[in-house]
């Protein structure tokens, strides 16, 4: 199980949102870039990395050159997404370094652009199947759509997508446990690999994702708990390349 820390950026700052609402947000550092430095040299293998103004607005933010930033000083693989809308704005991203580029509106929006980014960038397209009650959200989640996520997944398995970052809006930044048994769905259905996010608490939440059965669920993001003190990125760590 791969623990991936999370980094949200609105105006320049990390925060966490709760449900994704713009009202409910927390700011917890000034700094994204020593908060990045911080968990690559706890030892994480990459970092999840969201323009929240990008995803809100539709459009590029100044949040990117932070990422650039990012890619430049900090010694470990960056995720990212938020406002990709176009397939310059992929081309933009991958000739920067971004190693793995997630596509949330565009993929709600576009099947042929997704699978000509997909034939072009191969495995660095990572989609989000973001879902409230069931169904896909997009442009921030502020837009709910009537397709269902686990037909939306199975739809980017046919199109040649690798990897699904699979996120149950309820949960997001309430640390109230993930949606396991969703997230083994998506997998079932779609037979790629599955990112779950969305609701870590505790690390017993990660360790039920490590033995919940179904090995495409291989990775989980954890943005909230992490800021607030919950554990720590060595701990989680542990616990994720743990037998017990």
């Amino acid at each position: 199980m791969i623990v991936i820390p999370a980094i949200d950026l609105r105006n320049g700052r990390c925060v966490r949102l709760t449900q994704g609402q713009a009202a409910n947000e927390k700011i917890y550092d000034a700094d994204p870039i020593s908060v990045a430095r911080s968990f690559a040299e706890a030892g994480a293998q990459f970092i999840h990395v969201v323009d929240l103004d990008g995803a809100f607005s539709g459009r590029k933010s100044l949040n990117r050159q932070i990422v650039e930033k990012m890619i430049d000083e900090v010694a470990t693989t960056i995720q990212f997404g938020g406002g990709i809308r176009t397939i310059e704005d992929v081309r933009e991203l991958s000739d920067r370094g971004v190693q793995r580029i997630i596509l949330g509106t565009l993929a709600t929006e576009s099947s042929e652009l997704l699978g000509t980014l997909v034939e072009e960038f191969a495995d660095t397209i990572l989609v989000a199947v973001d879902a409230r009650d069931g169904r896909v959200s997009a442009e921030g989640w502020t837009r709910d759509t009537q397709t269902p996520a686990f037909e939306f997944a199975a739809q980017l398995a046919a199109l040649g997508v690798s990897r699904i970052v699979y996120t149950d809006i309820s949960r997001d930044g309430t640390l109230t446990g993930p949606n396991i048994e969703a997230a083994v769905k998506v997998a079932q259905v779609s037979q790629i690999s599955v990112t779950a996010s969305g609701g870590v608490s505790s690390l017993k939440d990660i360790e039920l994702l490590r033995d919940c059965g179904e090995p495409l669920v291989d990775s989980v993001i954890i943005g909230k708990a992490l800021y607030e003190g919950r554990f720590t990125i060595k701990e989680a760590l542990r616990v994720a390349n743990s037998n017990d």
